[in-house]
C-alpha cells in the first residue's frame, strides 16, 4: 500500500473526481474523511469505500463550517497529512449577463473554499508537514467561453497555490494544483446546457484537442492514481506546480 495510515481529508468527496480520490486513498491504506454537501451520495461513497472512510457534511464556502468540521475530523483522525481539496462549482452564463449573486456563488465555493480549507489545513500541518492538493482548470489558463466567472475563479486558485507553495515550504508543506480534463457530473451539466448542434461540434472539437483518446478521461483510471502519487512520499520535492491530467489538452510549458 502506498498511503498506509495517512490521515486525509477529501472535499467534494460525494461524486466525480472527489469520489474516485476517496476510493483510491482507501485502497492504498489511508484513513479518509470525505466532505461534501451532497449527503446521500457522500454517505454512499464512504460506505462503499470501506471502514477507513467517514463522511461529513461541510459547506466549504463557510469559514465557520470549515473550521468546525476540520477540527472535529482532524481530532478523529489523530492528525492531518493530506488535504485533497476537490470541491468546486461551475456556472455557464455569457460574461455580459453574469449577475452579482452568480459571480459571488462561483467565487465563494471555488476561491473562498480554497482559502478556508487551505488555511485550516496549514494550521494542522504547520508542525508536521503535509501535502495540499488544490484544483485548477484549463479554464483558468486559456479561458472558457460562457463561464468567465469560473475561469477567473480557477485562475485565482492557481495563483493562490503557487504563492502559498512558496510561503509554506519552510514548514515542509507542499501545495500543488491539478488541472483535470475528466468526465464528471459537472461536465455532464456543462454538456446539458448545449443544443444538439453545439454538442455535436463540441464532441468533434474534443477529438482534435485531446490527443489521447479524443475525449475526457475517467476519474478512477486516469486521475485517481495521480492523486495517490501527490499524496505520497514520492511527491515530497514537488510544489507550486499546475499538473495537467488532461490527455494532452493544455501541454503546460
Amino acid at each position: 500500500m502506498l498511503l498506509p495510515d495517512k490521515k486525509i481529508i477529501v472535499t467534494g468527496g460525494a461524486s466525480g473526481i472527489g469520489a474516485a480520490t476517496v476510493r483510491a486513498y482507501a485502497r492504498e491504506g489511508a484513513r479518509v474523511a470525505a466532505l461534501d454537501v451532497q449527503d446521500a451520495s457522500g454517505r454512499r461513497v464512504a460506505a462503499e469505500a470501506g471502514d477507513a472512510v467517514t463522511y461529513h457534511h461541510c459547506d466549504v464556502s463557510s469559514r465557520e463550517a470549515v473550521h468546525e468540521v476540520f477540527a472535529r475530523v482532524v481530532a478523529g483522525l489523530g492528525g492531518l497529512d493530506v488535504l485533497a481539496h476537490v470541491a468546486g462549482l461551475e456556472r455557464g452564463t455569457p460574461a455580459e449577463d453574469i449577475p452579482d449573486e452568480e459571480w459571488d456563488l462561483v467565487f465563494d465555493v471555488n476561491v473562498k473554499g480554497t482559502l478556508y480549507t487551505n488555511q485550516v489545513a496549514f494550521r494542522h500541518m504547520q508542525a508536521r508537514g503535509g501535502h495540499i492538493i488544490n484544483f485548477g482548470s484549463g479554464a483558468g489558463i486559456r479561458g472558457q467561453r460562457g463561464s468567465a466567472h469560473y475561469s477567473a475563479a480557477k485562475a485565482a486558485v492557481m495563483g493562490w497555490t503557487r504563492t502559498v507553495a512558496q510561503e509554506w515550504a519552510r514548514y515542509n508543506i507542499t501545495v500543488n494544483s491539478v488541472v483535470p480534463a475528466i468526465w464528471t457530473p459537472m461536465y455532464d451539466a456543462h454538456r446539458a446546457r448545449m443544443s444538439p448542434g453545439e454538442l455535436s461540434i463540441h464532441d468533434l472539437a474534443m477529438q482534435h484537442v485531446i490527443p489521447l483518446g479524443g475525449r475526457l478521461g475517467d476519474p478512477d483510471r486516469d486521475i485517481a492514481p495521480v492523486m495517490v502519487f501527490l499524496a505520497g512520499d514520492g511527491a515530497r520535492f514537488i510544489t507550486g506546480q499546475a499538473i495537467a491530467v488532461d490527455g494532452g489538452m493544455i501541454m503546460l510549458g
